[in-house]
């Protein structure tokens, strides 16, 4: 990561989500440096506070409220800022407010740094994620969302409540637009190397069409189900930031779901859609083509062809 520091890492954006990435990072031992910048200085303040108070318990690390100026040096820049999603409200209702964020925040960022990783957070995240990657002129590689992490963790987590194994052992990805349109890839879905269908005959456990389809909807829906008890979510997007961002510093070339800008992938062109893709230090190394059933191509298509329509309306 030539021209940055690997050790220093920004986050704008302070509330809920920030915050929680923030408490996130400071416990991961990844940063020496952690930078908040957020509209109202005195909350990105008291956050940075709160946190260092806690750092004798962690590994040494200095948080700390700033401007814009201090993205000098940073190697990787989160974008969380941006409106929350209300009860009732989709992701893709937010696109305006927070595309508006967007455009005044990124020239501010790429004012003073134009080396960093930049990880988009907020949501529409892949709208955002194309938005980051129009406006800041940076290359592809270097303009990642959170795209569908999050949800390949809810589906690990479900399916291995169902199946009675550890959620680590399954291995099943949900691709598309991080929001309604989004597919579960169950054609390849496996428990550590073992079929689902294969799995489940083994063990008796039932997997039909209908269980397969609900346990999908469970995780399309988790995000409403739990802004519905507590008004918002972000401890699981707050540890799947993480996870994209330990893949970066360490240089792990895994392969996650992330939101990526995609051309000639899936029959898809010129979007940002979360499809898996191998991460490392400088960001996107390469996007997958990953076996589709037929049905599973069609379902990316129309996921693609609602936030095309998105971006049209932007435009």
């Amino acid at each position: 990561m030539a021209n940055v520091d690997k050790q220093k890492c920004a986050i704008i954006g302070c509330g809920q989500v920030g915050a929680s990435v923030a408490f996130t990072l400071v416990q991961s031992g990844l940063f020496s440096e952690l930078v908040l910048i957020d509209i109202n200085r005195q909350k990105a303040e008291g956050e940075a506070m709160d946190l260092m108070h806690g750092v004798p318990f962690a590994s040494p690390v200095t948080v700390y409220a700033a401007d814009y100026d201090a993205l000098v040096g940073c190697g990787v820049i989160i974008l969380t800022a941006g409106a929350n999603q209300k009860p009732d409200e989709t992701r893709l209702d937010l696109v305006h407010k927070n595309t508006a964020i967007f455009r005044e925040m990124i020239p501010q960022i790429t004012f003073y740094n134009q080396d960093a990783v930049l990880l988009v957070v907020t949501n529409p995240v892949d709208v955002l994620t194309y938005v980051t990657l129009q406006e800041s002129g940076f290359p592809e590689s270097r303009v990642i969302g959170t795209g569908t992490v999050l949800d390949t963790a809810r589906l690990k987590q479900l399916v291995g409540d169902h199946l009675g194994v550890d959620s680590r052992s399954v291995h099943a990805f949900i691709i598309g637009e991080h929001g309604d349109s989004e597919l579960a890839v169950w054609s390849s879905a496996n428990i550590s190397g073992v079929d689902l269908d294969d799995f489940c005959a083994l063990s008796g456990k039932s997997e039909t069409q209908e269980t397969l389809h609900r346990l999908y909807e469970e995780v399309r829906d988790s995000a409403y189900e739990v802004i519905k008890r507590k008004g918002a979510t972000y401890y699981g997007i707050a540890m799947a930031v993480l996870r994209i961002v330990r893949a970066i510093i360490r240089d792990e070339h895994s392969v996650l779901p992330v939101s990526c800008y995609v051309q000639g992938h899936y029959g898809i062109d010129d979007l940002c859609v979360g499809v898996p893709a191998i991460i490392g230090e400088r960001g996107i190394e390469c996007v997958l083509d990953i076996p589709l059933s037929g049905k599973e191509q069609r379902l990316l298509q129309n996921s693609a062809a609602q936030l095309r329509q998105v971006l049209d309306d932007l435009s």
